[in-house]
């Protein structure tokens, strides 16, 4: 192996050595403070390994009964966006595929220009919207502002996953005696498994995820989600509880982290698989 070669490799590995520090080290220094008092966290200089460790801020937070309705709010908002956006996905994505009818390419192309915008260029329609019905303060609201997020891309993906689905399967199915709902689920949906399987984790860790509609459609505090809930809880105008803050964002992050460690392989295939397809 020549000097070149050695001087190259090197580079890389010190690059890929700087980015992992660079990703890593905010998860670490936010374990850290959740393991610390707040006494602890105001010494100079401060401390990165010989803490003084504590479980007062986790078990704070398990006694919260704010943070606990924080939970319960964000996995109902989740799973209700979810299912929304695989039931209206399917479906759009379906008659996308195989209805050609006028204006479904600028139809289907106004769906995906909306993923260029902001989000928060959709919260004064929303709120007007959401406040008209008397929906503020609901899971409903935010059920419906979070699947508004997440359908652009969804629906994307199951027309490609549909699209990669020989026609003539249908066609046989029809000869058969078969109707089109009868086609759809009992043929077509078994065999895009993997495009909505990827489309329900996409939904669940964008509703999850969700900082802005839950601060926005949201002024009770019992309704508000984990993101918007913490910041109203933890962050006061003259005092800061940062451990406490800490430890209920880790607890509050330990979802998504195994939802992407179990079902990473199977979102990635999804993904890879309606690409190739479409």
């Amino acid at each position: 192996m020549g000097k070149n070669a050695i001087l190259k490799s090197t580079s890389n590995y010190i690059l890929l050595a700087i980015t992992m520090v660079c990703f890593l080290f905010p998860i670490y220094w936010i374990i850290v403070t959740s393991l610390q008092s707040n006494n602890d966290l105001f010494q100079f200089p401060p401390k990165f390994f010989d803490l003084n460790i504590t479980l007062d801020s986790y078990m704070a937070v398990f006694k919260d009964i704010d943070f606990l309705r924080f939970y319960r709010n964000t996995v109902v908002v989740a799973a209700g966006a979810t299912a929304l956006s695989l039931f209206v996905s399917i479906f759009a994505g379906y008659a996308f595929s195989r209805f050609k009818f006028k204006g479904s390419n600028l139809l289907l192309t106004s769906f995906l220009s909306t993923q260029m915008f902001p989000v928060i260029t959709l919260l004064i329609g929303l709120y007007s919207i959401y406040s008209s019905f008397g929906l503020l303060n609901t899971y409903l609201a935010l059920i419906l502002a979070n699947t508004t997020t997440a359908l652009p891309f969804s629906i994307m993906l199951m027309k490609l996953f549909f699209d990669g689905i020989s026609k003539e399967l249908e066609e046989a199915a029809e000869i058969d005696g078969a109707s089109r709902w009868k086609i759809l689920f009992k043929i077509i949906i078994p065999l895009t498994k993997p495009g909505i399987l990827a489309i329900s984790i996409y939904a669940f860790l964008v509703s999850w995820d969700d900082f802005i509609f839950g601060l926005t459609l949201t002024s009770d505090l019992g309704m508000r989600t984990l993101s918007s809930g913490l910041s109203m809880k933890y962050f006061g105008e003259f005092s800061y509880n940062w451990s406490g803050a800490s430890a209920a964002a880790v607890v509050a992050t330990l979802p998504l982290v195994l939802v992407f460690m179990f079902f990473q392989k199977y979102m990635v295939a999804g993904l890879t698989a309606g690409g190739v397809k479409g």
